[in-house]
């Protein structure tokens, strides 16, 4: 047998752990991933959800839409807030983004 030939059968032989490495790689690259991208925004949806349950009449926020606003009343499903003197609106708890303060921060 020549050394080409050798070459060639070992070149044609499967490696006998890669698909246990294939495996083995492919949960760390979604361990990091996780880490990385779904953790931290897990967090922040916990932490905006405990912001919107803390609110009270008074608040100064920001709406999805841009639209600052004070607080006028909270009811269990939406914000009845008060955009300007005798103006309100009422929007959903869930479009409730931020407090201005916590937009200087940024």
């Amino acid at each position: 047998m020549t050394m080409m030939t050798m070459f060639l059968q070992a070149a044609a032989q499967p490696a006998a752990g890669s698909n246990m490495s294939f495996l083995i790689m492919m949960v760390l690259i979604f361990g990091v991933m996780w880490l990385f991208m779904i953790r931290p925004q897990q967090k922040r949806q916990k932490e905006l959800q405990k912001f919107r349950d803390s609110l009270k009449r008074g608040d100064k926020i920001i709406s999805a839409g841009g639209i600052y606003g004070t607080v006028k009343e909270v009811k269990e499903s939406y914000i009845l807030m008060e955009v300007d003197n005798n103006v309100s609106i009422r929007i959903d708890k869930s479009m409730v983004m931020q407090a201005p303060a916590d937009l200087q921060q940024q």
